[in-house]
């Protein structure tokens, strides 16, 4: 067994694209079910309209990394205002009913070959990364210490990619530091006491949907930068990892969510790793690798089981947010 390796292979996800594209994803997370109580199930189709929006915006019609940009960017406040419209006014449930539906929905578009000379269908998307490529102020080489080797392109989606989530904690601390942000608040903690004050409830949800959905879809954009746009990879497990996430990191927090990532993404490297290993020395007989595979997910569970057993209100969270995530 060779733990050296193990934790090489797990530190290098502190700072792996991935991890940044699900920090940014669950802070999304956080300003709707944190912050505002809005049960949204469906960040991974937030983060598919991304993704493909930045893809198609670069493939199909050749337009600028900022323009590329700019249309994920304006396909997720449109997803947002066509979900909130005719739920934000009910109960919270049924936004949860529909955003899940509606994330399934975007992927399965994705998927369908009626699109496929623009979507790719199941196959999905790729070469849209050369005007994101020329960006790059690195010279070509390859630079860093430890574990963390890299050429000059994995460096700049890493350093754009961790920009955007640091950008993204200061946006989300300075409004939750506003007026508006104790409002939002005040809707999570009783939605009828602030409509009684004479706000409009209903707006203030919508602007909520709306900056927490651009956080998804700048997500999938990152998410996609090391690797090719596939729609199996925006299928409803994503929003409950990135739920995961949230809740490892604390739900009402700007901090918890990137540090809950961290910790995510580092421990099912580490276990993936190490069972892969013990399946091969013979540690685990009885397994094979696509049983291996899968427990993973388990071990990592039971790690999250205990940190929300002992810290149930996240790491940064604190005790007076933890009724409302209860």
């Amino acid at each position: 067994m060779d733990w050296i390796l193990l934790f090489s292979n797990a530190a290098q996800e502190i700072i792996s694209p991935t991890t940044a594209a699900y920090a940014l994803a669950a802070l999304g997370l956080a300003i709707h079910f944190g912050f505002t109580g809005l049960l949204n199930f469906g960040q991974a189709g937030f983060m598919a309209l991304g993704a493909y929006g930045f893809a198609i915006a670069t493939l199909t019609f050749g337009w600028p990394v900022w323009a590329a940009i700019l249309t994920g960017v304006v396909a997720s406040i449109v997803f947002a205002l066509i979900l909130g419209i005719p739920t934000l006014r009910l109960r919270a449930d049924y936004l949860a009913i529909v955003t899940i539906a509606a994330a399934e929905i975007v992927r399965l578009l994705f998927t369908t070959n009626t699109f496929v000379d623009v979507t790719g269908s199941a196959n999905g998307l790729q070469g849209y990364k050369g005007g994101f490529a020329a960006l790059n102020p690195i010279p070509e080489g390859t630079y860093g210490f430890g574990p963390w080797v890299y050429n000059e392109y994995d460096w700049w989606v890493r350093i754009f990619g961790w920009g955007l989530v640091a950008l993204a904690a200061f946006i989300t601390w300075r409004l939750f530091k506003s007026p508006w942000g104790r409002v939002i608040k005040g809707i999570r903690e009783d939605e009828d006491a602030v409509r009684a004050l004479g706000k409009n409830v209903y707006f203030y949800k919508m602007q909520s949907l709306v900056i927490g959905g651009v956080f998804g879809a700048l997500a999938g954009m990152i998410f996609i930068l090391p690797r090719a746009v596939v729609p199996s990879n925006y299928q409803t497990s994503l929003t409950f990892f990135i739920y995961a996430i949230l809740l490892l990191g604390g739900a009402a927090t700007v901090f918890g969510p990137i540090i809950g990532s961290v910790i995510f993404w580092v421990l099912l490297s580490f276990f993936s790793g190490f069972i892969a290993r013990a399946v091969e020395v013979g540690w685990l007989p009885f397994l094979s690798n696509v049983q291996a595979g899968q427990l993973r997910f388990i071990l990592v569970g039971v790690a999250i089981m205990l940190i929300v057993i002992y810290r149930p209100q996240g790491i940064f969270g604190n005790k007076k947010e933890l009724a409302f995530v209860k």
